[in-house]
């Protein structure tokens, strides 16, 4: 696990580690929470500084914080279940405390005194809005959101020419099922494109709807980039989109932004030809967003909420409102699993085709993320990271293998860092404590201050002491 930690350089999605220096930090408050919502629970770990690269760091009272452990976790509703135990990282002590996952039947888990409650993203905890909270609630009854009818939509809404690829795969694929109704109109009701009274289901209208967006205005796709360093001053974004459509359409129209967004790079291969190649595989970044369409959540809570794919500098996320369905993340790509939140628009865009290149959305054959796999492997870039917050799930995709970390710490500014573990000091008080000279003060202070180590209080004309940021 620890080597896990070290090679991403952070913390992961389901464990947190904190050196706890200075006693319990208040910030476990809301890892305690989001980690009891999160799919499989997580694990904390004290006694290492995640600043210095996981380094051990002396634990004056191993037992009191344990015992703080289990008397924090009574202070949530329900209670935080723990499996506290000890462990040794490079020979020194740690703390470490399994955290079960809550109830779905119990969640959200909240802070009794505050009634807050708490999510885990890849990038740190996150307090649930009263929207996020419905979805928790939502989670206790089977999705069938795909199979009800639209109101006020007619057939003429579908797009005919996706509807007529769909009808001819239908009867192609699966002739002796679905395909040997001769009507259309009761092959379309068959399938769950629309019902009895040719009203088109929210799955049909998704799936080979002309504009699902007139009754669906947020199941679309926002993407964007960073900006890059050559942009003018000020630029928030670029190739900024809104993708609409129906699902085939939006996928089509989601691949010409990546190529439109996407760096590439010149590679000669060992046959002499040569070929621009992307930063990130078109085809994991298909796969990706296919997903997404899919399996998003269509609950009234999550009406309000697009997808989301956002190209940094160092990584591209894709995230989409809903959690995993029927599996957890250790599983995917391991099982041949085709659970799906959504049955029935997964059912129909296994035979919906791109109106540009007739390729089929998706398989449902449970490859998608071996495929991705196998590709971001191919192109040598690490395996995506998946997280599954419970309401939101979130792929990560890194540029490259993580980069190396800034130089060590040599052994005096270990010195001075571990002396600061205490509490705030003045750098008379660290000179005297450790028996260095006032030059190699300055200069060890300067140091741990431009790496994010060690913050100064006070200074023009107040006393000045430092102290090593808040866990």
């Amino acid at each position: 696990m620890i080597a896990e930690l070290r090679s991403a350089g952070g913390d992961c999605a389901d464990i947190e580690v904190k050196s706890a220096a200075g006693g319990l930090p208040q910030s476990l408050t809301s890892t305690l929470s989001a980690l009891a919502n999160l799919p499989g629970g997580g694990t904390i770990i004290l006694g290492l500084d995640e600043r210095t690269g996981f380094r051990p760091v002396p634990l004056a009272d191993p037992q009191g914080l344990k015992q703080g452990l289990a008397l924090k976790a009574r202070s949530f509703t329900p209670p935080v279940l723990l499996t506290i135990s000890d462990g040794t990282v490079d020979g020194c002590p740690v703390v470490v405390a399994t955290v079960h996952e809550c109830d779905r039947s119990a969640k959200p888990c909240r802070v009794t005194a505050s009634g807050a409650s708490y999510s885990r993203g890849y990038d740190g905890d996150f307090e649930l809005s009263a929207l996020e909270e419905q979805a928790f609630l939502a989670a206790r009854r089977p999705p069938l959101f795909d199979r009800a009818p639209v109101a006020d939509a007619a057939r003429a809404d579908l797009d005919d020419q996706l509807v007529t690829e769909f009808l001819r795969s239908v009867r192609e694929r699966d002739p002796r099922g679905l395909g040997r109704f001769t009507d259309d109109a009761e092959l379309l009701r068959r399938a769950g494109v629309t019902t009895a009274e040719d009203t088109p289901t929210v799955a049909g209208l998704l799936a080979l709807g002309a504009h699902p967006q007139q009754w669906f205005p947020r199941f679309v796709i926002q993407a964007s980039a960073e900006p890059l360093p050559e942009d003018p001053v000020g630029s928030r974004a670029r190739n900024q989109t809104t993708i609409t459509g129906p699902i085939p359409r939006m996928l089509d129209e989601a691949l010409a932004w990546a190529r439109r967004t996407f760096d590439t790079t010149i590679v000669s291969e060992p046959d002499g030809t040569v070929h621009d190649r992307p930063t990130y595989p078109y085809v994991a970044f298909r796969e990706l967003i296919a997903n997404a369409l899919v399996h998003r959540d269509l609950d009234h809570w999550s009406a309000g909420l697009a997808i989301e794919v956002r190209l940094r500098r160092d990584r591209l996320v894709v995230s989409n409102p809903g959690g995993l369905y029927g599996i957890t993340v250790e599983r995917l790509g391991r099982d041949a699993v085709t659970s799906a939140r959504n049955a029935r628009l997964v059912a129909i865009c296994q035979h919906v085709r791109s109106p540009e290149t007739g390729a089929r959305v998706i398989e449902a054959l449970a490859t998608g993320i071996p495929i991705i796999t196998a590709s971001l492997s191919e192109a040598g870039i690490p395996p995506a990271h998946y997280v599954d917050a419970g309401i939101r799930f979130t792929v990560v995709l890194q540029r490259a293998a993580a980069p190396a970390t800034q130089p060590g710490l040599n052994e005096t500014a270990l010195r001075v860092y571990d002396a600061l573990a205490a509490g705030p000091q003045s750098a008379a008080e660290l000179q005297k404590s450790l028996e260095l000279t006032a030059p190699n003060i300055r200069k060890v202070l300067r140091d741990l201050r431009s790496r994010g180590l060690v913050e100064q209080l006070g200074g023009r004309g107040r006393p000045t002491t430092y102290r090593r940021p808040a866990e």
